[in-house]
């Protein structure tokens, strides 16, 4: 065997080496499209039927998921469970004001999703306190389906984080995505002022949440780098979640784990698309709630999830980035800031978008949250 032979054998080794290795490794990451539909809870329900259009459209981002009960007398309680996988989030959000606002938008969109299928809600606010097991009651009545195109905005909904155009929201735009919650909901348009302050806190709140242990180690129990973690947990941020795509999408799902959030590398590269986001973008919305009472928190995730579910149509996208909020030493100034009274409940950048993408983030089956009232 001659020198050139060798070599062209060793070489087609290595290539093969890495052929088996790449086909072996996570090379894509899970998205919802992939999920086949399951069995259970896939068919829609029916005016006076057992099961309840309860939880299967709730569209939500956020980790802490309502659990809902099922129940003949279509009287139907929604709260929290305190299992590991739907825990609280001390670090960030230790009164649990993000978890009320979860379980508002929640009821937002169980009140579209009823509609659609023949139902009206009756609600009855249960909780007095965020801690509350039991949040609020819904009875869902039989009414002539609403057919709205609020469900299949419910389906489609994303959060985008890159690829922004920097253009300035329309006047009509605002106008429609805002409509009746105009008092609470303001826009802040790029290169004005208020904007300029968003943007220079929300690079400094990031920055102190980055290098906050507790908080770090808390978002490390939510990232799911592997599409098998992806597909255990069923929740949470993927890669294709956090728009990171391509050879540096490759490397965090086959070469990151849980420890690797906590390193130094993982938060600069984390603190460096923050910068570069904020600095690309139309500007934000922000809302507010007329207080803090547990009814009020509610009202003010309903109205983020309307708006949400209008932005799509508009060729507009959203993403949340409340950490100036999620840290004192950035909350404090805020309102003065952005000239907003009221208690802001919500900072959403904005922009629009060429092409808006699928949905990516991943949904539990209804089951994972639905279970039966004792006795019904």
């Amino acid at each position: 065997m001659n020198r050139r032979t060798a070599l062209g054998i060793a070489g087609g080794m290595v290539v093969a080496g890495g052929v088996t290795a790449y086909s072996l490794s996570d090379t894509r990451s899970l998205v919802r499209g992939d999920r086949a539909a399951t069995a259970r809870g896939d068919s829609p329900p029916r005016p006076g039927g057992r099961r309840d259009p309860v939880a299967r459209r709730s569209g939500g981002d956020r980790p802490q998921h309502p659990a809902v009960v099922r129940s003949a007398a279509r009287a139907v309680p929604l709260g929290r469970r305190q299992r590991r996988e739907l825990r609280w989030l001390p670090a960030f959000d230790p009164g649990q004001r993000q978890t009320v606002l979860s379980i508002g938008a929640f009821l937002q969109n169980l009140e579209y999703a009823a509609g659609a299928f023949g139902y009206s809600c009756d609600w009855t606010l249960l909780a007095t306190t965020n801690r509350d097991a039991r949040v609020v009651e819904v009875r869902l009545t039989g009414a002539a389906s609403t057919g709205g195109p609020e469900v299949e905005a419910i389906k489609t909904r994303r959060t985008v984080r890159s690829h922004y155009s920097g253009e300035v929201l329309s006047a009509a735009d605002v106008q429609h995505l805002v409509g009746p919650d105009r008092e609470l909901v303001r826009y802040l348009p790029a290169g004005g002022e208020a904007c300029s302050s968003l943007n220079e806190q929300t690079v400094a709140a990031n920055r102190r949440q980055a290098y906050r242990d507790p908080a770090q180690r808390e978002l490390s129990d939510w990232v799911r780098f592997s599409s098998r973690d992806a597909e255990t947990h069923r929740d949470g941020l993927t890669t294709a979640g956090l728009d990171v795509g391509g050879a540096a999408g490759w490397v965090l799902r086959n070469r990151y784990g849980k420890a690797d959030v906590l390193g130094t590398a993982f938060r600069e590269r984390g603190l460096d698309r923050v910068a570069t986001r904020v600095a690309t973008s139309a500007g934000w919305f922000v809302i507010a709630s007329a207080g803090d009472a547990v009814a009020a928190l509610l009202d003010a995730g309903r109205r983020m999830q309307r708006l949400f579910l209008k932005v799509r149509a508009r060729g507009i996208a959203l993403h949340p980035m409340t950490q100036i909020l999620e840290e004192p030493a950035t909350r404090q100034g805020l309102n003065p800031a952005v000239g907003i009274d009221g208690s802001i409940q919500f900072l959403l950048r904005t922009g629009h978008l060429k092409t808006y993408p699928p949905p990516v983030s991943l949904r539990r089956p209804v089951g994972w949250f639905l279970r039966a009232q004792v006795g019904s």
